[in-house]
């Protein structure tokens, strides 16, 4: 089949969580036989037509230049060019600034939309943002041939509200074979005597109720969080808390670095309270971190009962004194690599939707955009 994927910045990941999806997504469908086109912004660090036997299509990206109303026309250009390209599916990665546009989604493709999380909810967003991505997650429900939901809760939610079959397929995470002992030195750190978080500096990930947890704590260990505070709220918890043992080290895309920096900390914290099944949280999981999460549906049923969970401050100031104090969350490192070995390896994943793609699945379309 001839496959394009869009909706995100473009591969190699440089950027998050679908970008990473896209690249061992495409990469398992090439090794399938498939042709894969995924679509990359000209922004994009990459510059060649072709990665890894992947085609690569560089749109024009306005973003750097207007700010968000780019992404708009950054999808738009990749769809005028996905009119022409014949696919034969074209995978759509979440729908904030494409759904808009799909009165031109191409005709004779089969449309699949991967309906991430609960845009709508994220705090960062004022009243008339919210309510246009109400209105965006609506006509990608109504529109899309086929619906994905990467959690047993969003599939459950577009059903109810929309009356739609999505199918069920999470975002999937690597076991690494080996963790470089020497990375957590390079950044001045000891192993088992730092806790981590890894996130976007977004108010709704919960970077400041964690922040604020560990400056109640003893601090007996260090606090490093990773993601680019660079925007407005990074600027704010780098201006407002600081502290010898508080560090703020960038972003790092470098898959190897951050799999040693997650396996040789003493805790994890998960903060991401909007979306379905997380990538960061499986990778963590894959890491046999001990993971302490938010309090929500989403994470709770990939977590299960072995991780600590926490809804305000003072939950994460007991969390990180009583794992200091116990170690009790040692336990739960094994279970939880071996639940992404079972339910969440991107081998099952890709061939899942490998599945979902093939023409027999086509036949049935009509009774999944079947409305209530």
């Amino acid at each position: 089949m001839k496959i394009g994927i869009l909706g995100t910045r473009g591969i190699p990941n440089a950027y998050g969580g679908f970008e990473q999806f896209a690249q061992y997504l495409a990469q398992g469908l090439v090794h399938r036989g498939h042709s894969v086109w995924v679509y990359n912004s000209s922004d994009h660090p990459y510059r060649d037509k072709e990665w890894r036997g992947i085609h690569i299509i560089h749109c024009s990206d306005w973003e750097a230049r207007i700010g968000t109303a780019g992404q708009f026309i950054y999808d738009l250009n990749c769809l005028r060019d996905a009119r022409k390209r014949d696919f034969d599916v074209l995978l759509q990665l979440g729908y904030t600034s494409n759904s808009i546009w799909h009165r031109i989604w191409p005709r004779k493709t089969l449309n699949v939309v991967n309906m991430d999380g609960l845009e709508w909810k994220r705090s960062k967003y004022g009243p008339l943002t919210r309510k246009f991505l109400q209105r965006a997650e609506t006509w990608a429900a109504r529109h899309g041939d086929i619906l994905v939901a990467d959690s047993i809760g969003i599939r459950d939610y577009l059903y109810e509200k929309y009356g739609r079959e999505a199918v069920y397929i999470p975002y999937g995470a690597e076991i690494p074979e080996r963790y470089d002992p020497k990375i957590p030195g390079d950044w001045g750190l000891r192993p088992e005597h730092y806790t981590l978080l890894m996130a976007r500096m977004e108010p709704e990930n919960n970077v400041e109720m964690v922040i604020q947890g560990w400056m109640a704590s003893d601090k007996e260990r260090s606090l490093v969080l990773i993601g680019n505070a660079g925007n407005a709220f990074g600027r704010h918890l780098t201006d407002t808390y600081r502290h010898e043992k508080l560090r703020f080290i960038g972003a790092i895309y470098e898959q190897p670095v951050v799999n040693a920096l997650r396996h040789y900390s003493s805790l994890y914290f998960h903060g991401h309270s909007v979306g379905g099944t997380n990538p960061s949280l499986l990778e963590a999981m894959a890491c046999e971190s001990v993971i302490a999460a938010h309090n929500n549906t989403f994470n709770a049923a990939v977590l299960g009962e072995e991780a600590f969970y926490f809804s305000n401050s003072e939950e994460v100031r007991e969390i990180i004194n009583v794992e200091a104090a116990t170690g009790v969350g040692l336990a739960w490192k094994a279970t939880n690599r071996e639940k992404v070995r079972e339910l969440y390896s991107w081998e099952m994943i890709v061939e899942r939707y490998a599945q979902l793609f093939a023409p027999t699945f086509w036949s049935s379309r009509e009774t999944l955009k079947k409305q209530v």
